[in-house]
């Protein structure tokens, strides 16, 4: 009597050829997700920790401006704001973001110019404001980044983070009327 289960098979033996791909590949995928995550996560939760100074005073002469009627096609428009440190401690700014792409925020000084900044990106550095001495916040705005439907009334918030006691989170207010030409 013939009976396969007593016959030697011709499968050769799976054992010691290491993992499986599929679980390789999973494992693989899984950490660079993992890692992706904790990547984007931390850049874009990014949150500068200063402590405030009671002796550190920022002092702005308008935190708010309005462009008028501006052109869509006009290209973009500037407004700078003079923050001057009117403490006696050094005065510092972070956490620069502003309220819409279209929209950038740089800080500037006589010896520093920080990069331009938007709205999914915080600043990560300090910039510092000596006692007696001001910045300039340069606010730029382009009105075609919205495209030929980007007209009408516009507000955009400029926000930061000081270590003011008194005045820690400042934010600056910029106006506008997008039209057409």
């Amino acid at each position: 009597m013939n009976h396969d289960c007593c016959k030697p098979s011709n499968k050769k033996d799976i054992k010691g050829k290491g993992p499986d791909k599929f679980v390789v590949g999973i494992v693989i995928v899984t950490v660079l997700i993992l890692g992706l995550a904790v990547f984007f996560g931390t850049r874009m939760g990014a949150t500068t920790q200063i402590t405030a100074d009671a002796k550190a005073a920022m002092s702005v002469d308008s935190n708010k401006y309005d462009w008028g009627t501006i052109d869509l096609n006009g290209g973009i428009v500037s407004k700078s704001f003079s923050i001057k440190n009117t403490g006696s401690s050094e005065l510092k700014l972070y956490d620069v973001t502003t309220s819409c792409m279209c929209t950038t925020a740089q800080l500037k000084s006589s010896e520093t110019t920080s990069k331009k900044y938007g709205m999914h990106e915080k600043s990560t550095d300090v910039f510092e404001v000596k006692p007696g001495e001001t910045a300039e916040l340069i606010v730029e705005f382009d009105p075609a980044f919205h495209g030929p439907s980007g007209t009408g009334p516009i507000t955009r918030i400029i926000t930061m983070n000081t270590n003011d006691a008194k005045n820690p989170t400042p934010s600056f207010n910029l106006t506008a009327n997008v039209v057409k030409n």
